[in-house]
Parts: structure tokens; sequence; C-alpha cells
């Protein structure tokens, strides 16, 4: 595990592209656990203890490093390929879903 992110540069803010996980929804589905935003592209998918692990797979299959909690009350990001969880000092509030 790394000490520092070393693909903070590519964090982008941007707009969560759904309320929910694209890759559910567009399956009829809703039983995930927690959702994760892409800091790259905004692709909201589920975390890991989900059914599907929408989130990670979106990462593997892009190359998008970085996601962030889109949970409320809970501002970290992640590192895939630095494996490294962390917060951000002075980081906008992070979305969440409603």
């Amino acid at each position: 595990m790394a000490d520092t992110c070393t693909h903070i540069n590519q964090i982008a803010n941007p707009e969560p592209e759904s309320w929910g996980c694209v890759d559910c929804l567009a399956m009829a589905r809703e039983d995930w656990v927690h959702l994760r935003l892409c800091e790259v592209c905004g692709h909201v998918g589920c975390c890991d203890q989900s059914p599907m692990r929408h989130a990670t797979a979106h990462a593997h299959g892009t190359d998008h490093p970085l996601i962030r909690s889109y949970e409320p009350g809970e501002d970290w990001f992640y590192c895939y390929p630095d494996d490294l969880l962390f917060e951000l000092e002075g980081a906008p509030p992070g979305p969440s879903h409603p």
C-alpha cells in the first residue's frame, strides 16, 4: 500500500451521472449496499459489498483510478492502483445520493 496517492491530479470533482448505480439500474436492480463515484468521469457504481461490484469493475475497465464515497456523511477517496483510502483536507464536500 502506498503512503500517498500518485493519481490525485486526476480528481475532477465531476457531477454524478445518476442517483444510483448506473449499471444496476440498467438491469432493473436496486440491491446495492453502498455507492461510489468515479472521480474522473462521474460514473456511479455499487461497492464491493454489493452483489455486482460495479464501481471496481468500472475502475478496472476504464483505468479510472479514483473513487469517492457517494454516501451521506462520508467524505473519503480511494485510489485503486495505490490501494489507498484517504481524505483530502480542503476538498469540496462530496456529493451524495438522495
